[in-house]
């Protein structure tokens, strides 16, 4: 069986599993550094315990979904699930989630994360792709749906790490996903322009730019 590219990526089912598992332990190794900042300022209403909470699960629906499969697909690329899930995203339920998420970590939420990297990234090693599953979206194949949960983990682990003053030190591979990602929703949403002249430093992004 020939594996299945991520949507119009073009990247197969193992390249999308290595970018996830380094991302998740990106993730694992950012929160070792937040010490004693749980209750810090972390991203717009969250402290950075619920920022991590929220961040976790990028891995836990991965997960939760892998039990739930889905008999047609209903969403057919990675950027389409953004595309579906965008009014969503804006909900204030994402962010109680989070806040949920980061209460559900416990005392110590470092091994939490840890505990959750382990027991989730080898589920992908049985797996190639095909499946299908019920996302929040709608049915999507696996190999659709990861390379959403590497682009969140990539993005929010960068938000954990700027509120830790801890330097960007994106794993190549996922960053390489997920800027491919990112530019598919900016050319789709006709903000490739914008993008385009602040990535060759010509202009700044205008107030509260976003693809997402």
């Amino acid at each position: 069986m020939t594996s299945p590219s991520l949507g119009r990526m073009g990247f197969s089912w193992e390249e999308s599993r290595r970018g996830f598992r380094h991302a998740a332990r990106w993730f694992e190794r950012t929160v070792e550094k937040v010490g004693d900042r749980w209750d810090q300022p972390g991203l717009g209403e969250w402290d950075i315990r619920a920022l991590v909470g929220h961040t976790s699960r990028s891995l836990l629906t991965v997960e939760t979904y892998l039990g739930r499969p889905a008999e047609t697909v209903e969403v057919s690329s990675s950027a389409d699930y953004y595309r579906v899930t965008s009014e969503i995203a804006k909900s204030s339920a994402v962010a109680a989630r989070g806040r949920d998420a980061g209460q559900a970590l416990g005392s110590d939420p470092p091994s939490a994360v840890a505990e959750t990297v382990a027991r989730v990234v080898p589920l992908l090693d049985s797996r190639d792709g095909t499946e299908q599953v019920t996302t929040i979206a709608g049915g999507m194949r696996l190999g659709d749906y990861l390379p959403t949960r590497t682009c969140e983990l990539v993005v929010h682990t960068a938000d954990l790490a700027t509120a830790l003053d801890q330097p960007l030190d994106l794993p190549a591979e996922a960053a390489a996903q997920t800027m491919q990602l990112i530019n598919e929703l900016a050319v789709s949403a006709g903000l490739a322009g914008p993008l385009l002249l602040a990535a060759t430093g010509r202009q700044g992004l205008p107030p509260g730019f976003s693809v997402l």
